[in-house]
Order: structure tokens, then sequence, then C-alpha cells
């Protein structure tokens, strides 16, 4: 993990912000949001230094460490803190947010509100990952893998007991979503998602759709991803997108992001200036 601030004038709202199944430690998206007022810590999940290789199952307690770590920091103003996580990281972030203690604020960039593609651990609680079926996958002219169907219905059979018990949290969400997202159905988790919270008597989180936008909304300017290797089809998949609208929601998410975190974290509507 690796914990990004600005120096000086702390403490600064926190955030945890995580990736998805490319594993390793990105962490541009925590320097950038750093600049930007946070103390945020970009925490590697498996692929990385002493961590597993492969993705088979988590543990939870591993990142309520990450969590207890960030509310005892010298630089983190309390009392709760943010998580950030795109793809798997998004799922991983509903479960944390779920399950642990002490956070107030959860953005999700195209996640889903089912465990996906490895068991998860936590205390006695097991939580098994949505089923799949490669069969329905679609190989496009250009040899490149189209998943989107891949993944079953959470809503239905067995698979029930993969969708995370977000109605357990005390947070606040955000779900921002691509409609042309081809990882898998990003919109559908956001939307039922949003209908278990408010079945439980639990705050509509807040939800934002960019049409035309595909599956790697990052940081604005940078490049879209169409297509690449997913590690674990091992084949070039396509993760969805039209370059303009894509490009215009990266630039559009990245404020809604900060405004959320503004919002929940330091208690100051967006568009008051917050000194830095």
């Amino acid at each position: 993990a690796v914990m990004w601030s600005l120096s000086g004038s702390g403490p600064f709202p926190g955030i945890i912000d995580l990736y998805g199944t490319g594993g390793g430690l990105p962490e541009y998206r925590a320097c950038l949001l750093a600049n930007h007022g946070f103390a945020v810590l970009a925490l590697a999940f498996y692929s990385y230094e002493d961590l597993p290789k492969g993705m088979k199952e988590f543990h939870l307690e591993y990142f309520e460490e990450a969590v207890n770590y960030m509310l005892q920091h010298a630089q983190v103003k309390g009392p709760g803190i943010g998580l950030l996580g795109h793809s798997k990281g998004g799922d991983l972030c509903v479960s944390m947010a779920s399950f642990l203690k002490g956070i107030t604020a959860t953005a999700l960039i195209n996640g889903s509100v089912a465990n996906v593609g490895a068991v998860l651990h936590y205390k006695d609680i097991t939580i098994p990952p949505l089923g799949t079926n490669t069969k329905r996958i679609k190989i496009g002219k250009s040899g490149i893998v189209d998943i989107i169907d891949v993944l079953n219905n959470p809503l239905e059979g067995p698979d029930q007991q993969s969708f995370i018990p977000l109605e357990k949290a005390e947070c606040c969400f955000l779900f921002i979503f691509g409609q042309d997202d081809h990882n898998w159905k990003s919109e559908f988790f956001a939307v039922e998602g949003s209908k278990r919270l408010q079945a439980h008597g639990k705050e509509k989180p807040e939800i934002v759709c960019y049409p035309g936008a595909g599956h790697y909304i990052e940081p604005p300017f940078f490049p879209m991803c169409a297509a690449s290797m997913h590690l674990l089809f091992g084949k070039p998949v396509m993760w969805g997108g039209e370059p303009k609208a894509h490009c215009e929601a990266q630039i559009d998410a990245w404020q809604q992001i900060q405004a959320f975190f503004r919002k929940h974290l330091t208690g100051k509507p967006s568009g008051t200036s917050s000194k830095l």
C-alpha cells in the first residue's frame, strides 16, 4: 500500500483507492486525488510483493487493517473515511462498507454489487463468487472477446448468495457507470444495489450514468482503453466506450467523485472552496 497526501496543513479527508483485476499497485489516481486535498491510500490486494499471485480468495481482515490504519493516521481527518473502487475494486469496496466500521462514503466506478471472481471471507462469513458461463462469450470480427454476458444473474437461484449485503452499510453510496461497459452490466448492478438499499430503508445512492462511456472510466485526459488483455480470461477483451463520450465522462466523473467525497467527508457542500 502507498499513502499519498499533500505535505503541510493536514489532516485531510481520507480515502482508500482500489483498482480492478489487473492486480499490482496502480497509484496514479490516488496521487492525483491527493493533489486535491485528500489523504489517499492506494491499496494492492493481489499480484504485488508478498500478496497472493492469483485471485482465488480474499480475506476482508486484510482490508480492515487498511481501514484501521487510515482511521488512526495523523494525516487523516476522521471520524470516517471514504472508499473508491473501480471494477473488481468496486465490489471489494461494497464488501468493506457492508462489514467494516468507520466508512462514511463509498464511490464505485463501474463496480459490482455481487462478489465476483473469488471467494470472500470475513470471520465466519463466506460469500461465494457469482457464477459464470464461458459459453456466453462472444467473439467479434477482430477476434477480440466480448464478455458482457458471462456472469450469471445475482437475483436468481444459488447466485443470490453472491449478492453483497450492502444494506448493512452505514455509509452513503455513489454509483458511476458507463452504459457501454462491456466488462459486465454495471448499470444493472447500480440499479439493483439502489433497489436493495431502499428496500431496507436506507438512503437512495447517488447514481451517475454516462451513455457512450465504457468500462475504464479513468481520471481526465487518460487515453480511452477500448480493449486489452483480461488476466482472468487470458484473452484480449473489449471494454466498450465511444471515444468522445468516454473522454467527456472521464472529465465529469472526476468532478463528481471529488464533490461526493468533499460533501460526505468534510461536511462542506460541493462548490465551496476548501482551504488546501
